[in-house]
């Protein structure tokens, strides 16, 4: 009975169990209209993702450089980020990148200020005074 019992225990312990996980920024270029996107999981967590959110997360990093839209460029990649014992992995950087469409300038859109700001000046945004 004890061996039944710790048998299934252990086929609990090892399933895992399904965590919410968010995407975030982590790198890209702007010069290649490219967002890279990541999140971390556990060696016995099983990720659920919410593919809206990577997208939306994508397309405002890409409006930031004029561009009007991204799109997945397919897969994702995996590495580890944290050993384990016997070989394993205990943590894993999962990455997926997007590319971003239409438009795209590969700069930052020029803000103006408006003139009856009280300084009597527009200038915009980001450019040096001198």
């Amino acid at each position: 009975m004890n061996k039944i019992f710790a048998g299934a225990l252990l086929a609990l312990t090892l399933t895992g169990c399904a965590t919410h996980k968010e995407w975030s920024a982590t790198g890209g270029s702007r010069a290649d209209g490219v967002v890279r996107l990541s999140f971390e999981h556990g060696a016995f967590e099983k990720p659920v993702l919410d593919e809206s959110q990577a997208l939306s997360l994508a397309t405002k990093r890409c409006a930031t450089w004029g561009y009007t839209g991204a799109e997945a460029f397919g897969g994702t990649t995996s590495q580890c980020n944290m050993g384990g014992g016997f070989g394993g992995c205990d943590r894993f950087l999962v990455t997926k990148e997007y590319q971003c469409t239409g438009q795209g300038n590969g700069q930052v859109p020029s803000v103006q200020v408006p003139a009856n700001s009280g300084d009597g000046a527009s200038v915009p945004v980001g450019k040096k005074w001198f």
